[in-house]
């Protein structure tokens, strides 16, 4: 019994730190706040089921991502594979906000900025946007990375290269059709 409450505390001591991270990931791959809280719940569940079976000073962090990957793809919303990528938060507009000199211009900008690069997101196919958000985001490095998606290294960099590409040309076109709806919508002239 003791050694069973000893693995539970290790698990918490490993766990806990990473719970707002975890919902984090979890909200970008559900847009669901409800459904992100169930993700991660079970990935908890899973998990310290599965404790015993981790091997003490592997990367737990790849690890538990890895058991939450799983688990969005075996849920409702991952296995239709049409869940995107949402980064309406709470805090996302504070997040975007610059710190001094804010103007009305400038806070059009930057909301104009997020929604362009949530767009370019959203358009990414979950294979891609997953890779993203885990190197973007998460800061995780490509080991890490290569351990949750269970995939080698070499495939995450070129599926991170090729990613980062899609939301290059994305945001390119974007921001083409922004400056040619402006140019239609410039007022012009008068010759006197």
């Amino acid at each position: 019994m003791d050694g069973d409450r000893g693995e539970v505390g290790n698990f918490e001591a490993l766990a806990m730190p990473l719970l707002p991270r975890l919902y984090n990931l979890a909200h970008w791959l559900a847009q669901d706040r409800d459904e992100a809280e169930d993700l991660v719940q079970e990935t908890c569940l899973k998990a310290l089921r599965g404790f015993g079976g981790f091997t003490p000073g592997t990367n737990f962090r790849a690890w538990i991502y890895r058991i939450l990957r799983n688990t969005f793809l075996t849920s409702r919303t991952g296995l239709k594979a049409v869940a995107m990528v949402s980064l309406d938060d709470e805090d996302a507009d504070g997040a975007f906000e610059p710190a001094t000199g804010e103007t009305p211009e400038t806070r059009l900008l930057v909301r104009a900025t997020g929604e362009m690069i949530r767009s370019a997101l959203e358009a990414l196919p979950v294979h891609f946007r997953e890779v993203i958000l885990l190197a973007d985001v998460e800061e995780m490095s490509y080991q890490e990375i290569a351990a949750t998606l269970a995939v080698p290294i070499g495939t995450v960099m070129s599926r991170l290269s090729r990613a980062r590409r899609s939301m290059r040309a994305a945001l390119g076109r974007q921001v083409q059709g922004t400056s040619h709806e402006m140019r239609m919508v410039r007022p012009t002239r008068s010759a006197g």
